[in-house]
């Protein structure tokens, strides 16, 4: 799934840069959305992000591309792969600026884990 962010002056630190807190909010809640989309009937609750690594400042006014991808599959986690590039508009040069794999975990309504929906929906080849 990809999806856009625009980085407005709200979204900054008190030295212009895009605080780290809202790209961690935004990787979070978009992976979330693919989970939910490729596995409709479950519900997922975040238990892990890998290496949190902000590779380049980020400036108010910059487009940031949110791409996830499916990784690893178990029987109550699934895990995502989160590629956050930033174009220049001038050039059109893609920039990677941020990268994480994030695993969610199927619970039931207590809260207790579950065995993932038995088949991804989309993207799904059948």
């Amino acid at each position: 799934m990809e999806t856009y962010k625009l980085v407005m002056p709200g979204h900054l630190n008190h030295f212009g840069f895009l605080f780290g807190g809202n790209l961690l909010r935004w990787t979070d809640e978009i992976a979330y959305i693919a989970v939910t989309l490729d596995y409709p009937g479950c519900n997922f609750v975040t238990v892990g992000m890998d290496k949190i690594e902000f590779r380049k400042s980020i400036r108010e006014g910059t487009i940031l591309c949110f791409e996830s991808t499916q990784g690893r599959l178990g029987t109550t986690s699934v895990e995502y792969v989160v590629n956050v590039t930033r174009e220049e508009i001038t050039s059109g040069q893609k920039e990677l600026v941020f990268t994480t794999r994030i695993t969610f975990v199927s619970v039931d309504g207590h809260g207790k884990k579950q065995a993932i929906c038995s088949r991804k929906v989309r993207g799904d080849a059948s």
